[in-house]
């Protein structure tokens, strides 16, 4: 795609992400060093990436906040030609969380504002159920290899018993 200007193409990508169920955030700008005119800009969802942990000028960690960061890809970078227009070059439509819709304020569109929280609500239940599946195998996977350290544990054990029976069979023979 291609707009008037970089500009353009926020405000594009800002009504866009109203409208599915995401907020926009500017993720990276990119300025010219001869007339430090922006270049390229990268707009991402805004739970784009993962909260690090930032350090203040002690070098001490700062105080921990929750974080709605979730590793989402969802993005569309802009990269701006010769003639000021603002070009899409990459464009990933994929997020990795479910959507947020806002609330309708108008009574026209309630059957529309009803079928889009249905559809939210669908989406967050469907990503619940991954998780859920996610857990369950993970805990399958601990719950075997509990089992498997017990056996070679109940092993181990049988076999120092024996040591010890034997030991103390050849001391009080003699």
């Amino acid at each position: 795609m291609e707009f008037d200007s970089e500009d353009a193409a926020k405000k594009y990508y800002d009504e866009y992400a109203r409208r599915v169920g995401f907020k926009m955030r500017i993720d990276q700008c990119r300025r010219s060093e001869v007339d430090k005119k922006i270049i390229s800009r990268r707009l991402s969802c805004n739970k784009e990436g993962y909260y690090t942990k930032s350090r203040n000028q002690f070098g001490q960690i700062r105080k921990q906040h929750t974080s709605s960061r979730q590793g989402c890809n969802a993005m569309m970078l802009v990269r701006v030609n010769q003639l000021g227009k603002g070009v899409v070059t990459t464009f990933e439509k994929e997020h990795t969380h479910p959507f947020v819709f806002s609330p309708c304020g108008s009574v026209d569109n309630e059957g529309d504002c009803k079928e889009r929280r249905i559809q939210a609500l669908t989406e967050e239940l469907k990503h619940q159920d991954e998780l859920i599946k996610f857990y369950q195998e993970h805990l399958s996977a601990l719950l075997g290899d509990v089992e498997q350290q017990t056996q070679v544990l109940s092993t181990k054990i049988q076999v120092a018993v024996n040591n010890i029976r034997e030991i103390e069979t050849t001391t009080y023979e003699k």
